[in-house]
């Protein structure tokens, strides 16, 4: 969810002048004449602005895009909410492109544009909040995301004439969050939605927390800069940015704790959204109510809900999304894209590559983009041919083939458990009996020599690419578990969630333990003409998938508890889907470790109550088993697919 800052804003208009002077006759001009830019949309479209009130009095600054050439013809509307700011601010200010992806076959075909600040943000007037609770009862005045996208509505049906009488919203990440919410208790002209990367759950597994651990480097490179009370100059920078420098794992280790460490970087006035949601570190009240999945029924929009395989900020988010409305809707509308790339690739370029890792030689965005995202809004905004998609339209990675499902894990998938065997082997057999010293594997776990996230990292410490890096460097770490499997003799198709199932001990009394599922590449693998300089691909240990898990959570989200030093306990959690083929030739491999910094942040392995009020004294090295005999065999539990 990266903040977009925009230049220097007048003042709206009145509504009424403006939308009359959008409506006036214009020249027509040729469509596909010249590529679509800021002047190619200036010359087709009219930019309105406008404050529109919603029920409670608060107005949203709304800025509107109208075809100039009429003509007879009635258009929808495709509506966008966001928090980033409606840029280009000014009456003369055109963007240089408009609608989903900014693909330019929108502004070609001809809608209504609109794009809304909402409340609390830049030239909305109310008070912002973040992740804004979903309230299923109301009163005739109560607001929240869902009522201001109807209000929203309402008003756009009567005023940007001529429409056609649909609507349809989408957005990305923080945006993907209020197009998913206007989906409940939607307007009846709301007909189509595509939450794109939503933010969903943003403590379980998307932005802030994944299973109680804190993205470190990610939310205070992201907070440092982010913050602006309404009505602030647009043309202001929010904050500077936060630069880690050359090492930023350097950088990240000499902050220390984090709470005195936020203070420091982050003013309360420059960040108050850091200080709404860092006191709450449970799966609080706070936090369920920002779980927006459970309010999924009813859904009367189709959906069009889109993820990368590869997000570093809201992996989980579309997953979540599609399984709720498939639960709590029964005959809904809803379909899932997932694609092999980072956070809102799908947006850009050919998205056919990230980091180290290659997708086949085909543009995934424009497939993307031109055959599934364009069609559908085209057949529900303007009675399109119907592009006929699947439930679940997934990449799969290791063949680079598009596959569609009815469902997904989908029929006929069997789950299988992977087991950690005596000497670093890995296979789907259970582990020989085994007492003692060999019934486990140990390694000591040292907060102040933490795993880095990959080899190497820099600028803000969030590398995108760290989720399809080389693990090689992970492997030669005494303080990291590696599994491996015997060379394939023929594809392993994974499909679906995995589960790991850990059977852990510590002489401390607190523990983070993350696990990543690998794919080893054999040792004879070329190198690609793009690779980087001295990298060498033959063996390269490439990350299909990794999570980590706040141990101290084990029996409840809500309940934290410590362990008991030296005694064996057991934890269970789940990383998200994937979908890939293991080839033949290639070997599996699963890694455990107890730090991966600053992707996460550091657990002091003494228990506290609070993690972001530890004291430097409270990080303490502690000796981590995993347990793999017996009753105590630890495995990931995944699907395949024949």
């Amino acid at each position: 969810m990266p903040p977009l800052p925009g230049p220097r804003t007048r003042r709206p208009l009145a509504a009424a002048a403006l939308l009359a002077a959008a409506l006036a006759p214009a020249s027509r001009a040729r469509l596909g004449a010249q590529a679509v830019d800021g002047e190619w949309i200036a010359a087709n479209y009219r930019k309105v602005v406008a404050m529109v009130p919603m029920r409670d009095g608060v107005r949203l600054h709304t800025t509107l895009y109208l075809p100039r050439d009429t003509a007879g013809r009635r258009f929808p509307v495709l509506l966008t909410r966001t928090p980033y700011g409606s840029r280009p601010y000014g009456a003369d200010a055109y963007p240089s492109a408009l609608g989903p992806s900014g693909n330019p076959r929108f502004a070609r075909e001809g809608f209504v544009f609109v794009v809304q600040d909402v409340r609390g943000r830049w030239l909305s007037e109310g008070d912002f909040t973040s992740m804004t609770p979903h309230r299923p009862v109301k009163g005739p005045r109560d607001v929240d995301e869902s009522t201001d996208s109807f209000d929203t509505i309402t008003w756009l049906l009567a005023n940007a004439t001529p429409n056609n009488g649909r609507v349809a919203i989408h957005g990305t990440s923080w945006p993907g969050f209020y197009a998913t919410a206007s989906c409940i208790d939607a307007h009846p002209a709301l007909v189509a939605c595509s939450p794109q990367a939503p933010m969903t759950d943003i403590w379980l597994g998307d932005d802030n927390f994944h299973n109680g651990a804190f993205l470190l480097a990610f939310n205070f490179s992201f907070f440092h800069r982010w913050g602006r009370p309404a009505g602030a100059p647009p043309g202001i920078p929010a904050e500077r940015s936060l630069s880690a420098g050359p090492d930023a794992y350097r950088y990240y280790l000499g902050l220390g704790p984090i709470g005195p460490a936020a203070r420091r970087l982050m003013p309360r006035d420059s960040a108050p959204v850091w200080y709404e949601f860092s006191p709450h570190l449970t799966y609080d009240a706070y936090n369920r109510a920002r779980d927006i999945s459970r309010h999924l029924k009813g859904m009367k929009p189709a959906m069009l809900i889109v993820g990368g395989l590869f997000d570093t900020e809201d992996l989980q988010g579309p997953w979540r999304t599609w399984r709720a409305v498939e639960r709590l809707t029964p005959g809904n509308r809803a379909v899932i894209v997932e694609g092999p790339w980072a956070h809102g690739q799908w947006s850009r370029g050919d998205a056919n590559a990230l980091g180290l890792q290659r997708f086949g030689a085909a543009s995934l965005g424009s497939f993307f983009r031109d055959s599934i995202e364009f069609p559908f809004f085209l057949h529900h905004l303007k009675d399109g041919p119907d592009p006929r998609l699947a439930e679940a339209t997934i990449f799969e990675t290791g063949t680079n083939v598009w596959r569609r499902y009815d469902d997904f894990p989908p029929k006929g998938a069997v789950r299988r458990a992977l087991y950690l065997h005596p000497g670093g082997r890995l296979a789907f057999a259970p582990p020989p009996a085994a007492r003692g010293a060999a019934a486990f594997d140990a390694y000591v776990s040292d907060p102040a020599k933490p795993v880095p996230t990959m080899d190497r990292i820099e600028g803000d410490g969030m590398p995108r690419d760290y989720i399809t890096s080389d693990m090689r460097y992970a492997s030669r770490r005494p303080d990291v578990l590696t599994y491996v499997s015997d060379v394939l003799t023929e594809d392993v198709r994974v499909v679906g969630p995995v589960k790991p199932v850990l059977h852990v001990s510590t002489t401390g009394t607190d523990a983070d333990f993350m696990v990543k599922l690998i794919d080893v590449l054999p040792d004879t693998t070329r190198r690609l003409p793009d690779d980087p300089p001295g990298f060498v691909r033959g063996g390269a240990e490439l990350l299909i998938r990794g999570e980590p898990f706040r141990a101290r959570f084990r029996r409840s989200f809500e309940r934290p508890i410590p362990f008991r030093p030296g005694v064996p306990d057991s934890l269970a959690f789940e990383m998200p889907d994937v979908n890939h083929v293991f080839r033949a030739g290639h070997r599996i491999m699963v890694q455990v470790q107890s730090t991966w910094f600053p992707f996460v942040d550091r657990n002091p392995q003494t228990f506290v109550p609070d993690i972001f009020e530890a004291r430097p004294s409270d990080f303490r090295a502690a000796t981590m088993r995993v347990h793999r005999a017996g009753a105590r065999a630890s495995r990931l539990e995944l699907f395949t697919l024949p």
